[in-house]
C-alpha cells in the first residue's frame, strides 16, 4: 500500500502530496484524513493522509513510521473545506488545514495532549451470600442506588474496605473519559417571542441554503430568534454553530444557551486551555454536543449534518484572521459549509457592514428586520459634548455633564458603563523641552506608559522598559503623559468618586484565563457600579441595571488612516450606546468629541443607520471602495529598506503589464512602516472584475517562495488596510 501524505511544513516548495510506503502491519490502520509521522530529509514530521494508491510505484519509497490517531481527524467535508481556503486565500493546504485544528491535533511535534479519565467501580457478582464490614457495606449500598461509585467516594468512605472489595473480586474498575469543561443539564423554559420575532423565524426556510441578513436594533433580541431557529434544527436532527466576534461576549452567549439547551453546547474560542480545545472537538466529532458556539475558529467544529449556521455581530473585522496565513473570513467559511450541508446562513447585526446590506437591498442576501426592542422602550437618548466648548470646564477627561450624569446614576444604585478604546496609562511620553517622545527600537510606533507596572510599552512587538525621570535626549525633567489611556481614566474615576466601585476591562486586565467571564458575572451581580473598558464592553453585553453609557474620545478611530474609519466609529458607537436601558430602565447615552459635526457621529446620535449607509456609500462610490470595488492588499516586507522598496516596484510593474483592468496604487509604507524590524510596503489593487488576477498573483508568490530576505503576504478582501 502507498499513501499520499502532505507534511506539516508550511512552506510553498514542500505544498504537494509525497509518496509512501505502509508497512504490512500498519495497513489496516490507514485511512484518509488520519495522522502519521514519516520521515522527511534529515527530520521526522507529522503528516495527513490524503490519498491512498496501489502499491505500483516504480521508485524506491520511504516507510511511514506510525499512525499517530485511532480515529479520521480532517472528514471528507474538512478536506474538501481546506482546499476551497487555500485556493480562495492562495495559502498552502497544510496552513489551511492546520487553521482548522485545535493545537493537540495540528500536523505538528510537540507535548501531547493526554485525555483524563476517571475510575468508577461496580458489581462484579453478586454479593448476597457474602459477609462484608459496615463500611464494606456503605460502599456496596451507594454502588446499589447509583450503579457506580466513583473512587474518590469509595476512599472517602474507607480505603482498606474498598481494596478488600477488589481483591476478593466483588468490585470490577471501570475507566471513564472526563472533559476539562461541563455544563448543566438542567434547562430553563424558554421566552415567548414577540409578534415581530416569530415573523423572521417564520421567514427562514431550513431546508435550503441560503444568506439571510438579520437587521435588528440593540436590544431586539436577535439571540432569542437564533434560539429558536437552532430548535427547529435540533428538531429535524441537525446540528448548528453560531459564531460570536469577542471572546467576551463567549460566556455570555454560552450561559443563555446553557439554559435553553443544557449540554447539548459546545465551546470553542482562544481563551480554552489547549486540553479544554481536545476535548470539546471529541465531543463534537463524536455527536456528543449538536450546538457550537464560539469565535472564528469554531467555524470549522467538526459537525454533521448542519441545519443552521449563525453569525452574530457580523460587522465585525474579528471574523478575519488577518495576521497570519491562511488570511480566511469565517463568513466565506460559513457560505461554503452553509451550500455543502444545504443549510441557511445568518448574519446578524444592529449595524451591517455595507457591503453585506448592499447585498441584502440587491436580493443577493433575504433582508430581516426587527426594528424595535423587545420590551417595546425606545432607543436611548444620545446627547454630544462637543469637547472643543467644554475642555475648560471639563475634569480631567471628563466633560463636568458626564459627571453629573454619572453622579445621577450612582445615587441610584444604577450601573454605568464608560468606553475608552485604548488600554494603558497614556499613549506616549513626551519632552515638553525638546520634544523627544520614546519610540519601540523594533517599530515605528510610540511606547504607551503602563503605571502600574511603570513601565513604557509596545502594543505590537512586546518590548518594553522602565520609565525615567529626565529626558535621555536632553537631560530636563520636563517629561509629561499625553493622550488618555484605561489607567489612566480608573484613576480619575476614583478620585471624582470615591465610593464607587470601578471595573476596568481591556486586554491588561482579561488576559489571565476566565477572566473575562469572572468580570462580566461580577458586574452583572452589581459588584461594580462603573465598567471602564475598550471596545470589548462595546458588543453584545446584556446588563439590566446599566441606564448610561459614557465615551470618552469618540474621535479615536476616525484617526486611523482606513478607508473604514468611519463605518467602524458608526458601528463601535452605535453598538455601545446599545448596552443602555436595556431592561426596563431609561437609558441615556453621552459621547465626547472633538468631531461633533461628523456625519459617523451625528448618525449616532439620531440611531440611524439607514442614513449612515446611505452617506458612506456615496463616499465609497467616488472612491472605488467596497462594495464597489473588490480589493487585495499586497505586502512587500524584509529587513532592508531599500531593498523591499525595489522589489515592490518590480511587482507594481509586473501587475501593471498583466493586470488591464485593476487600479494598482503604491508602493507605499505601511501606516505601521517598521514593525519588529522589518519594514513593510504595500500595494493596494482595486478591481470589478479581472479573470486572471487569481493567475498572476500565484505567479508572484511562485517567484518569491525561495527568496529569503523578501516576504510577501497578500490579503484579498482586507479588512483592514494598516
Amino acid at each position: 500500500m502507498v499513501v499520499g501524505v502532505l507534511v506539516e511544513l508550511s512552506n510553498k516548495n514542500v505544498d504537494k502530496i509525497f509518496d509512501y510506503k505502509v508497512p504490512k502491519e500498519l495497513e489496516e490502520k490507514i485511512k484518509i484524513g488520519i495522522r502519521i509521522i514519516v520521515p522527511f530529509g534529515r527530520m521526522t514530521v507529522q503528516g495527513f493522509v490524503l490519498e491512498i494508491k496501489n502499491d505500483d510505484n516504480k521508485y524506491e519509497l520511504k516507510e511511514i513510521i506510525e499512525v499517530s490517531d485511532e480515529d479520521i481527524i480532517l472528514t471528507g467535508e474538512l478536506l474538501e473545506l481546506g482546499k476551497e481556503i487555500s485556493k480562495l486565500t492562495l495559502s498552502t493546504l497544510i496552513s489551511a488545514y492546520q487553521t482548522m485544528l485545535p493545537k493537540a491535533l495540528k500536523a505538528k511535534r510537540g507535548r501531547v495532549i493526554n485525555k483524563k479519565f476517571d475510575i468508577y467501580y461496580k458489581l462484579k457478582k453478586d454479593i448476597s451470600d457474602e459477609k462484608l464490614t459496615a463500611k464494606q457495606w456503605e460502599i456496596i449500598n451507594i454502588i446499589l442506588e447509583k450503579k457506580e461509585i466513583l473512587r474518590s467516594e469509595a476512599l472517602n468512605i474507607s480505603t482498606s474496605a474498598l481494596n478488600t472489595l477488589i481483591k476478593n473480586d466483588l468490585l470490577e474498575e471501570v475507566k471513564k473519559e472526563h472533559y476539562r469543561l461541563s455544563y448543566n443539564e438542567e434547562v430553563l423554559p424558554k421566552k415567548e417571542l414577540t409578534e415581530e420575532q416569530k415573523q423572521v423565524v417564520s421567514l427562514v426556510d431550513l431546508e435550503r441554503y441560503d444568506t439571510y441578513l438579520l437587521h435588528g436594533v440593540t436590544g431586539s433580541g436577535k439571540t432569542e430568534v437564533y434560539m429558536e431557529l437552532i430548535e427547529k434544527a435540533l428538531e429535524k436532527g441537525k446540528s448548528s454553530i453560531v459564531l460570536v466576534p469577542e471572546i467576551s461576549l463567549t460566556p455570555q452567549m454560552v450561559s443563555r444557551f446553557q439554559q435553553r439547551f443544557g449540554n447539548k453546547i459546545a465551546a470553542i474560542h482562544s481563551a480554552l486551555s489547549d486540553g479544554e480545545k481536545y476535548d470539546e472537538w471529541r465531543r463534537i466529532s463524536r455527536g456528543e454536543a449538536s450546538i457550537v458556539i464560539g469565535a472564528r475558529s469554531a467555524i470549522f467544529a467538526p459537525l454533521k449534518n448542519i441545519g443552521v449556521i449563525i453569525i452574530d455581530e457580523e460587522h465585525s473585522d474579528s471574523y478575519k484572521q488577518s495576521d497570519m496565513n491562511p488570511r480566511y473570513n469565517a463568513k466565506d467559511v460559513a457560505f461554503l459549509r452553509g451550500k455543502m450541508h444545504n443549510c441557511p446562513v445568518i448574519l446578524g447585526s444592529a449595524t451591517p457592514s455595507l457591503e453585506t446590506y448592499a447585498r441584502a437591498l440587491k436580493g443577493v442576501y433575504k433582508l430581516l428586520n426587527l426594528p424595535h426592542r423587545v420590551n417595546g422602550k425606545s432607543l436611548p437618548n444620545v446627547k454630544i459634548i462637543d469637547m472643543n466648548k467644554e475642555i475648560k470646564f471639563s475634569k480631567g477627561h471628563f466633560s463636568k455633564e458626564l459627571l453629573e450624569k454619572i453622579e445621577e446614576r450612582l445615587q441610584r444604585k444604577e450601573q454605568c458603563i464608560l468606553l475608552l478604546n485604548r488600554r494603558g496609562y497614556s499613549s506616549f511620553v513626551s519632552c515638553k523641552n525638546c520634544g523627544f517622545t520614546f519610540k519601540c527600537p523594533n517599530c515605528d510606533i510610540t511606547l504607551t506608559y503602563h503605571k502600574t507596572s511603570n513601565t513604557l510599552r509596545c502594543h505590537y512587538c512586546g518590548y518594553g522598559e522602565k520609565t525615567f525621570d529626565v529626558c535621555p535626549k536632553c537631560g530636563e525633567k520636563a517629561l509629561s503623559n499625553l493622550g488618555v489611556g484605561t489607567q489612566r481614566v480608573e484613576e480619575e474615576l476614583q478620585k471624582y468618586f470615591k465610593n464607587s466601585k470601578i471595573l476596568r476591562m481591556d486586554y491588561d486586565t482579561t488576559s489571565k484565563k476566565g477572566m473575562h467571564e469572572k468580570m462580566i458575572n461580577a458586574f452583572k451581580k452589581h459588584e461594580y457600579d462603573i465598567l471602564l473598558g475598550t471596545q470589548i464592553v462595546a458588543k453584545g453585553l446584556d446588563f439590566e441595571d446599566v441606564t448610561l453609557v459614557g465615551v470618552i474620545n469618540a474621535d479615536t478611530g476616525l484617526n486611523i488612516p482606513d478607508f473604514r474609519s468611519s463605518e467602524n466609529t458608526f458601528s463601535l458607537l452605535s453598538q455601545v450606546a446599545g448596552r443602555s436601558g436595556r431592561s426596563s430602565k431609561v437609558g441615556e447615552v453621552v459621547i465626547q468629541t472633538f468631531n461633533p459635526n461628523h456625519y459617523a457621529i451625528m448618525y449616532t446620535k439620531s440611531h440611524d443607520y439607514i442614513g449612515f449607509y446611505k452617506e458612506e456609500m456615496n463616499i465609497r462610490r467616488a472612491l472605488k471602495y467596497p462594495p464597489y470595488y473588490y480589493l487585495v492588499n499586497i505586502k512587500v516586507s524584509g529587513k532592508d529598506e531599500k531593498e523591499i522598496l525595489n522589489e515592490a516596484l518590480k511587482i507594481k510593474r509586473a501587475l501593471q503589464r498583466n493586470l488591464k483592468s485593476t487600479i494598482i496604487l503604491g508602493p507605499s509604507s505601511a501606516t505601521i512602516f517598521k514593525l519588529n524590524n522589518i519594514y513593510r510596503y504595500n500595494l493596494v489593487l482595486k478591481y470589478k472584475k479581472e479573470d486572471n488576477l487569481t493567475s498572476v498573483l500565484e505567479k508572484i508568490i511562485e517567484h518569491y517562495k525561495s527568496k529569503v530576505k523578501i516576504k510577501i503576504d497578500i490579503d484579498i478582501n482586507p479588512s483592514q488596510m494598516l
